[in-house]
């Protein structure tokens, strides 16, 4: 019987980084998938989603050319072409996690596993045993139990990228982060979106200043927003709520994600709640098995689940790794303009927090874009230390990264301040933003 130091159950972004990092760590590595290397997130998930939103996004571009004088006669959508493109970018990317798990020397099974409390994987027709294993599995779509929902047809994020067709209509159940992106991918090339949230608000887990400005955009787009009101239940093409009954002819569910624990529970793990227990350094109950990405508590990021599985990693080679601090990763939305966001929100920090707000139509490459609609926002001790930092703009999920990247080294806004940004970028209101806190911002 084959024997690996690791094997890894999953080959979405958890797992696939952290087969190669055990890998390259000089570990003989297994890794078994039972459909597409990529998880959810390369397959039915950010990038697929992401692709559609640069879709829309150009539209929007050209839209905003014919504002300036550039004068575009109609824009004409061949969905088809795009959902090609989505495809084939998918593909390329799918094809180059493929070649790194073989550059790394790993052995792939395909299949499904389950796994003993000894660590004996049985994929099919193979078994073989590790020395760890870690369970990266993933989630997968949930669709409330709504009275009548068996009479209704329906997308989930799981079948919705497979559509060829650009619907005319399309209801989107949700208010988070999936269901706002979507409805922003959409709307722009001429889907009349509709969005039932039964919540107050959208957005709940972002920057409550972000939402008015998302919301605004969104009217701007055409996409109804409808919230705060009960489901009561489906029927057939309706849907009947407390205020009212809306018809649909696309309906899409974005309402969250639940953990595939299947081959927890044959583990007999330490559950929490619907999650895997499991310590700082992602152990499960049982010695020598880890569980890392959507199966664990913490953000359910991709980013964040292949920084779980190289820790995992680390933390068996003895390496002793810092345990991951989720004040330190990093929280993206893509509409347009995108929401990033690290650490503590303002109302999470403490009484004496300094908070300050700079906002984008003071910012000279703002403003020549025509990408207004925004701000950069900190929030701050007296002394300067980094609680938490918020961008809204167009871009604004790459410039988190400058923020993010001085808080991590251990640095605080008095360092950010000292920094010499070039003119004009819309990055150099971070500098400013920075010298805010200690009351000496040009642009305030």
């Amino acid at each position: 019987m084959k024997i690996y130091d690791l094997a890894v159950i999953g080959a979405g972004p958890g797992g696939y980084v952290a087969a190669i990092h055990a890998a390259k760590s000089g570990l003989k590595v297994a890794l078994v998938e039972k459909n597409k290397v990529g998880g959810a997130c390369y397959n039915v998930g950010c990038i697929p989603s992401k692709i559609m939103l640069e879709h829309s996004k150009l539209v929007q571009e050209i839209r905003r050319g014919t504002d300036w004088g550039v004068t575009v006669p109609t824009i004409n959508i061949d969905f088809p072409k795009l959902m090609q493109r989505k495809d084939k970018v998918v593909e390329e990317l799918l094809h180059n996690i493929e070649t790194f798990v073989e550059k790394a020397q790993i052995t792939m099974y395909r299949g499904e596993a389950s796994v003993s409390r000894d660590r004996k994987v049985t994929v099919d027709d193979d078994v073989f045993e590790a020395k760890h294993v870690i369970l990266a599995t993933g989630s997968g779509p949930f669709v409330p139990p709504f009275k009548g929902i068996e009479t209704a047809s329906y997308y989930t994020t799981d079948t919705f990228f497979g559509i060829q067709e650009l619907p005319k209509e399309l209801t989107i159940v949700g208010g988070g982060v999936i269901a706002i992106e979507m409805a922003f991918a959409l709307a722009p090339m001429g889907t009349k979106v509709t969005v039932l949230n039964h919540s107050k608000d959208i957005l709940q887990t972002e920057e409550p200043d972000a939402r008015p400005i998302i919301k605004e955009k969104m009217e701007q787009l055409g996409i109804k927003l409808v919230t705060d009101f009960a489901f009561e239940e489906i029927k057939g093409n309706e849907i009947h709520t407390s205020i009212g009954v809306f018809k649909y002819d696309n309906l899409l569910f974005a309402t969250g994600r639940r953990p595939n624990t299947k081959i927890a529970e044959a583990l007999e793990l330490q559950m929490d709640g619907r999650l895997i227990w499991t310590n700082n350094h992602y152990e499960t109950s049982i010695p020598g098995i880890f569980a890392i990405g959507d199966l664990v508590g913490g953000f359910q990021l991709a980013h964040s689940a292949s920084a779980e599985g190289i820790h995992a990693v680390d933390y068996m080679l003895g390496k002793q790794p810092r345990v991951i601090n989720q004040m330190e990763i990093p929280r993206c939305v893509y509409t347009h303009p995108e929401i990033a966001t690290f650490g503590m929100l303002e109302h999470e920090a403490p009484t004496d927090a300094i908070v300050t707000k700079m906002y984008l139509p003071t910012n000279p490459k703002a403003l020549l874009e025509g990408n207004t609609q925004g701000f950069m926002k900190f929030v701050a001790s007296p002394e300067g230390d980094i609680y938490g930092a918020c961008v809204v703009g167009d871009g604004a999920t790459e410039m988190i990264n400058a923020m993010l990247a001085a808080k991590v080294a251990g640095g605080s806004v008095k360092d950010l301040a000292r920094m010499i940004f070039p003119h004009p970028t819309v990055s150099e209101h971070i500098g400013d933003a920075a010298s805010a806190v200690f009351g000496k911002a040009i642009h305030l």
